[in-house]
C-alpha cells in the first residue's frame, strides 16, 4: 500500500553504542503489528541485524529499515549503527529522514558519539528528540539524565512522556500530551490506563512545559496561551508540528523498549507531532558547488536520490531512493541523470530488515527499494526528465587504512573486483592503488569496519588476504637556492643529440608545487626546445636526490644553455634539464618532508591526560581543547605516520569509547634520526622493488 507525502514519517533511530537502538526498532515493529514477536540481540533473528556478520557479532553494522502503520499514516523507521566505524549507515538515514530521535541510557547518560551525532544534525538543521532508555535498570534516572542532556547537549528537553517509578519500581509512562498512562506488559504492548493520583503533579508540570513549546510554533497560539494561560490538545498539536519542523524545542521520550515500555506513545507523538517530508527540503549541486534547496513535493515531475546500494544473494543488487519530488511507478522509464542513461523501473519495494515487500508506486518523502538498476549507485540522481543532480551524502574522511594484497597472486584481481564492490556498499569505505608506494590500500572509519569487509571476503569468496601498514607517501624539498649546468652529449652515427641546460632552483613557500621560469635571453636555447627542457624538470621532480620522493615547493629558473644546430632536438635538452635538477637539487640543501594532519579527538574526561600524553609522544602538537560535562575534546596536528593506527591506540586508551577524525593539513620538515629511518626504509623498498 502507498501512502501520500502528508502520511509519510521517516524517523532515524540513532545514539551511542549499546543504548538499545535496535531494541526500540524490534519492538516498534512489534507494537505495530508487524511482526508476532519480538525477538532480542541474543537470538540472532532480529528484523534489522540480519546480515552473518552482525548476528555473530551481536551489533548493528548497516542501516536497516521498516515500517509500521499507525493511525493511517506510514511511520518508515531507520536503525542505525552505534559505532564510529559504520557512521556512514547514520548519515544516510538522517538524510532519509525528518526526524532523528538520539537514545540516550537512563543510567549513563549522554556517551561520545551522542554528542558528535548532535553536531551533524546541528550542521544539517534536523528536527531530533530523545529517548531516555533502561528506565528499569537500577541506578536509571530520568530526571538526572535531561539535567545531563542539558549540560552536554546545552538544550532543556521538554518532556513528551515521563517514567512511573524507576529502577525496579518501573511500571511504565505517562504520555503527557493525550494524559494518558501506559503501563508495560512484558511481552505484550503495553496497556492503557488513567493517570495514576500520585502522578498527577508531575504530569502538569510536564504539561506546562509542553503547552509552552506548542506556544512557540504560532503567533496566534502564543497571543492565546498568554491570555488565557492555556491550549487545547488540538491546538498543542498545531503549535508542537510547526515549532518542532522549525527545531525550536527537543521533545524527550522515556521508556524501556525490552519491556515494552513507552512505545505506543513514542508512535501517537511521531504521527501527531513529527515533521511530514512537506516541511523538509534536500538540495541540488550545480558544477561550481553551489547548492540550491529543493522542497519535497508530491505534485511536481519525479526526482530521487539512491541513498544506499547492498547486494543480497537472492534479490542481487538494492539500490535504495529517496523520492524527493513527484512519484515513482513500477513499469516505468526514467533517467539516471548521474550517468545521463535510461533506467527503467520494474518492480518497486519496501522492506521490513531483509524482507522485501513489493508496491506499485511511492510518493514523495517516502523511501523503497529498486532491484537490479545495471546504471544506479549511491549518490546518483534518478528523475523523469533531464535535470540538476541532487548533492551527494555528507560522508567523513577515512581515518585508519591498511595495505593488502591476496597472498595467492591468482587471486588478486578477484580480491580487487570484491573490495571495489564493498566500496558501492559502503561509502565510507575506499580502495585505490597507490603508484608512488606500489600498495592496494583500503581505507575507512576504523579497525572493525576493515576487517569486517576483509573477513566477509575471505568467508564468502576463499581469498586469503594479508594485511600491513601502509607506506608513507614523504615528499622532497629545497632549503637554499642553486644552480648547476648538465650537458648531454651523445654521437651515435648521422644525427648525434646535444643540449646544455643550466638551472637556478629556490624554495617556495610550503604548498606551493612548483614554478617553471624561462629566464633564457639571446636564443641561447630555441624557444622550440623550451617545452623539453620544462618536461625534463617535470621529470626530475619525480624522484628527489634523497630517497627519491617526489620533489615539492620549488621554482626552477632556466638561465643559460647551449645548442647545436643539427644534432639539439626537444629529447636532448630534456635529458640535460633533467640532469641539471638533479645537480641543482643536490647543491640546495634538501630535506625531508612529511605529511601532517589535523586531528580532533573526543574522549571522557577522565582519559585527558593519557591521550594529551600519547600525543605528545606521537610528536603532535596540541592547538586547543574544550571540555563540555565530562567530555573533552582535542584538536592537534600530528605527523601522518603517527596516526597509522590510533583508531587501535585511542581504543586501547579509552577502553573503546573515544573516538576521532583526520584530515589532511600539510607537509613538514624532518631530520636527524627519523629522516635517517625514512632514507633507510626507502632503499630497502627500492632493492626489494627491483628484485620484484
Amino acid at each position: 500500500m502507498s501512502h501520500s507525502t502528508d502520511k509519510i514519517r521517516n524517523v532515524a533511530i540513532a545514539g551511542h553504542g549499546q543504548t538499545g537502538k535496535s531494541t526500540l526498532f524490534e519492538h516498534l515493529l512489534f507494537a505495530g503489528g508487524v511482526i508476532q514477536r519480538a525477538e532480542t540481540l541474543d537470538s540472532g533473528k532480529t528484523t534489522s541485524d540480519y546480515s552473518p556478520e552482525e548476528i555473530e557479532r551481536k551489533i548493528s553494522i548497516h542501516a536497516a529499515m521498516g515500517h509500521v502503520e499507525r493511525n493511517g499514516t506510514k511511520i518508515n523507521f531507520f536503525d542505525t549503527p552505534g559505532s564510529s566505524d559504520f557512521n556512514g549507515a547514520v548519515i544516510l538515514s538522517f538524510r532519509a529522514a525528518e526526524f532523528a530521535l538520539l537514545m540516550v541510557d537512563g543510567k549513563s547518560g549522554v556517551q561520545i558519539e551522542t554528542v558528535k551525532l548532535w553536531r551533524n544534525l546541528d550542521n544539517c538543521g534536523k528536527p531530533r528528540g530523545v529517548f531516555i532508555t533502561k528506565l528499569d535498570n537500577d541506578q536509571a534516572d530520568f530526571n538526572k539524565t535531561l539535567a545531563d542532556i542539558k549540560e552536554k547537549l546545552k538544550v532543556d528537553c521538554v518532556p513528551i512522556t515521563i517514567p512511573m517509578g524507576g529502577g525496579g519500581s518501573f511500571k511504565g509512562v505517562i504520555d503527557v500530551l493525550h494524559e494518558k498512562a501506559y503501563i508495560q506488559q512484558g511481552d505484550a504492548v503495553e496497556k492503557e490506563e488513567a493517570i495514576p493520583a500520585d502522578f498527577k503533579d508531575a504530569v502538569a508540570a510536564a504539561r506546562e512545559k509542553l503547552v509552552e513549546a506548542a506556544a512557540e510554533g504560532d503567533d496566534s497560539l502564543m497571543e492565546k496561551y498568554i491570555e488565557n494561560g492555556s491550549l487545547s490538545i488540538d491546538e498543542m498539536k498545531i503549535g508542537l508540528v510547526k515549532a518542532l519542523a522549525e527545531n525550536k524545542y527537543v521533545p524527550a521520550f522515556a521508556g524501556s523498549p525490552i519491556k515494552n515500555a513507552g512505545i505506543v506513545p513514542l508512535m501517537d507523538f511521531i504521527v501527531d507531532a513529527a515533521p511530514n517530508p512537506r516541511t523538509a527540503k534536500d538540495a541540488t549541486i550545480d558544477g561550481e558547488g553551489k547548492e540550491t534547496p529543493v522542497a519535497i513535493d508530491p505534485d511536481k515531475p519525479l526526482s530521487a536520490l539512491v541513498i544506499r546500494t547492498n547486494y543480497d544473494q537472492f534479490s542481487g543488487k538494492l539500490s535504495w531512493l529517496k523520492i524527493i519530488t513527484g512519484k515513482l511507478s513500477a513499469d516505468s522509464e526514467t533517467i539516471n541523470v548521474s550517468e545521463n542513461k535510461k533506467e527503467r523501473i520494474s518492480k518497486l519495494y519496501t522492506c521490513q530488515g531483509k524482507k522485501l515487500e513489493e508496491v506499485r508506486e511511492l510518493f514523495a518523502g517516502d523511501v523503497g527499494i529498486i532491484t537490479k538498476a545495471t546504471t544506479l549507485k549511491t549518490n546518483d540522481t534518478l528523475a523523469a526528465s533531464d535535470g540538476q543532480c541532487f548533492a551527494p551524502l555528507a560522508l567523513p574522511e577515512p581515518v585508519h587504512s591498511v595495505a593488502v594484497n591476496a597472498l595467492a597472486k591468482k587471486d588478486e584481481d578477484k580480491l580487487g573486483e570484491f573490495l571495489v564492490r564493498a566500496t558501492e556498499e559502503d561509502k565510507t569505505f575506499r580502495f585505490n592503488y597507490n603508484a608512488e608506494t606500489k600498495e592496494a590500500v583500503i581505507s575507512g572509519m576504523g579497525e572493525l569496519q576493515l576487517n569486517i569487509i576483509l573477513d566477509k571476503i575471505k568467508a564468502n569468496q576463499k581469498i586469503e588476504v594479508e594485511t600491513r601498514v601502509p607506506r608513507i607517501a614523504y615528499r622532497e624539498t629545497i632549503t637554499k637556492k642553486a644552480g648547476a649546468e648538465y650537458t648531454h652529449k651523445k654521437q651515435s652515427g648521422g644525427h648525434g643529440q646535444y643540449g646544455k641546460v643550466m638551472l637556478e632552483v629556490s624554495p617556495l613557500v610550503r604548498g606551493e608545487g612548483y614554478q617553471f621560469v624561462n629566464a633564457i635571453f639571446g636564443g641561447a636555447i630555441p624557444k622550440n626546445y623550451i617545452p623539453g627542457v620544462e618536461k625534463g624538470v617535470v621529470e626530475g621532480m619525480l624522484h628527489g636526490s634523497m630517497a627519491s620522493y617526489p620533489v615539492v615547493d620549488v621554482e626552477v629558473k632556466v638561465v643559460d644553455g647551449k645548442y647545436h644546430p643539427v644534432d639539439s632536438n626537444e629529447l636532448s635538452f630534456r635529458i640535460a634539464s633533467r640532469g641539471a635538477f638533479r645537480e641543482a637539487m643536490k647543491q640546495a640543501a634538501p630535506t625531508l618532508l612529511e605529511p601532517v594532519m589535523n586531528l580532533t579527538v573526543f574522549v571522557e574526561e577522565k582519559y585527558l591526560g593519557d591521550v594529551m600524553s600519547d600525543l605528545s609522544g606521537k610528536r603532535g602538537k596540541i592547538l586547543g581543547q574544550d571540555s563540555t560535562g565530562g567530555i573533552a575534546e582535542i584538536r592537534a596536528e600530528v605527523p601522518h605516520v603517527e596516526l597509522l593506527r590510533y583508531s587501535i591506540d585511542l581504543r586501547s586508551i579509552t577502553s573503546g569509547t573515544g573516538s576521532f577524525s583526520v584530515a589532511f593539513s600539510h607537509y613538514a620538515p624532518i631530520s636527524g634520526r627519523i629522516a635517517d629511518d625514512v632514507i633507510k626504509a626507502r632503499a630497502e623498498f627500492k632493492v626489494q622493488e627491483a628484485d620484484e
